[in-house]
């Protein structure tokens, strides 16, 4: 199943409240489980450059199933996923991206925040997703 616009609106709404209470404006993406933009938005001053990246972190944590910090730590320099970046048109492998999963332990989607500190990313994208899902998928394989 993919998330719906009104539990990609609530993740917003989530998401947008942790930024407030953090101090910082974000920019936040919600994919469905294809990648597909689902909803956006921009909170007022969040940086212009933080669109690409906060839909880009949805997408990679959506492609790959786990948080984009973690994708960032098999991707360094003599890591397994070394180079993965690369692929799939531009991938962001740093903290800010959190797959979506849904009751039945499917990934829905994802969300992806960008526009602080990769810990407030972290923070504020992890407040979106929880509010309408769980963030951590069941062991491999998984159905999308």
């Amino acid at each position: 199943m993919h998330v719906t616009i009104e539990q990609a609106e609530t993740a917003i709404t989530a998401a947008k409240a942790k930024a407030t209470e953090l101090g910082t404006q974000m920019c936040i993406a919600v994919v469905d489980s294809g990648g597909n933009l689902k909803a956006f938005y921009r909170m007022d001053g969040a940086w212009v450059g933080s669109i690409d990246i906060a839909q880009k972190k949805a997408k990679t944590s959506v492609f790959f199933g786990m948080m984009t910090g973690q994708i960032g730590a098999l991707s360094q320099p003599g890591k397994p996923l070394y180079g993965i970046e690369h692929s799939n048109e531009g991938l962001i492998t740093f903290p800010g991206g959190i797959p979506i999963v849904d009751a039945d332990g499917e990934m829905s989607g994802a969300i992806g925040v960008s526009g602080s500190t990769v810990e407030d990313d972290h923070a504020v994208a992890e407040a979106g997703a929880s509010a309408i899902g769980k963030t951590a998928l069941p062991a491999h394989p998984w159905r999308t």
